[in-house]
């Protein structure tokens, strides 16, 4: 550390900035310890600090503070889907008090849309087409969307193929969740925390007032399947398909698509530069196949897959 300096900041893995040693000769006599909030200063709600972590977080869902963002990852590309619903339209619409929640996006109308700045009609048509097909998106892109703390698109996706219905996940108690392969006990009791308040209940009848279908996976078809109970790693790059399609091609076929190779991996199907997972999966000595010969025994155009 130089003389003057305050604080000795270094490379932590050479990257991430980390605070090692602290000049407590140049501090000054005046200061104080630092208080954490224990409320958000925008909507007056308990905060949370991450469990092992640093983060300070406001655990309300209707924070207007987090509105926007929420809004925009809700409608997102991985999401709902909702074309046209980027991030500067959602601004002005919260500007104007047309959105407060996601429920809002379902009662917009194309009048007040036209009549916004740099909308016409055509392009109030074509948005309000695509909130109205989002309607249909299976369970695990609302999952997605909902903004559950430490739950992404995959482990959504491993929810709604454990559980399958959104009563069935907000009922579900930590017990049940720290069960199903691949959620932990930190993403666990993030889940129930989410589901168990009034604000998420009132959100989940919100969304199902206005339609919203979320379907989960076709067990019926899934329960006869030639992948009935089997955990299929996917590895590798699919030229003409995403990693989503395949793992649907898979849950169609009553199979279980996994995250990472274990001794719980049944097969390991692999692309192109497979990486890794195909050397683990090997070493423990699991099946793998290359994905043209999966393909071929799990045709994708029987299914759903365009």
């Amino acid at each position: 550390m130089r003389e003057g300096d305050t604080v000795l900041v270094e490379k932590a893995g050479e990257i991430i900035p980390q605070v090692v040693q602290v000049n407590k000769n140049k501090r000054p006599q005046t200061s104080k310890p630092f208080e954490a909030p224990s409320n958000c200063p925008q909507c007056g709600e308990p905060v949370a600090k991450d469990e092992q972590g640093v983060y300070i977080r406001c655990v309300n869902p209707g924070c207007p503070a987090q509105l926007v963002e929420r809004l925009r990852h809700f409608a997102g590309r991985d999401q709902m889907d909702i074309e046209g619903l980027g991030i500067a339209l959602i601004e002005q619409l919260v500007n104007e008090r047309l959105l407060t929640s996601f429920a809002d996006i379902y009662r917009l109308k194309k009048e007040q849309l036209a009549a916004l700045e740099r909308m016409g009609d055509k392009s109030a048509d074509n948005l309000i087409n695509a909130i109205r097909a989002s309607k249909n998106q299976p369970l695990e892109r609302v999952l997605a969307g909902l903004g559950i703390l430490h739950v992404g698109k995959r482990a959504a996706q491993v929810l709604a193929q454990e559980l399958a219905s959104i009563q069935d996940i907000l009922q579900a108690d930590v017990e049940r969740l720290e069960q199903i392969d691949e959620i932990g006990p930190v993403m666990a009791q993030s889940i129930y925390q989410f589901c168990h308040t009034k604000r998420t209940r009132a959100m989940i009848d919100d969304l199902l007032g206005e339609g919203l279908k979320m379907p989960g996976p076709d067990r019926a078809l899934g329960k006869k399947g030639p992948l009935s109970g089997k955990t299929v790693v996917l590895t590798g790059s699919v030229p003409g398909y995403t990693r989503g399609q395949l793992e649907e091609l898979i849950a169609a076929h009553g199979g279980r698509a996994g995250g990472s190779v274990s001794k719980k991996t049944d097969l390991v199907v692999y692309g192109e530069n497979p990486g890794s997972k195909l050397t683990k999966a090997e070493n423990l000595g699991i099946e793998t196949i290359p994905v043209d010969e999966f393909l071929a025994n799990f045709p994708p155009n029987r299914i759903f897959i365009n």
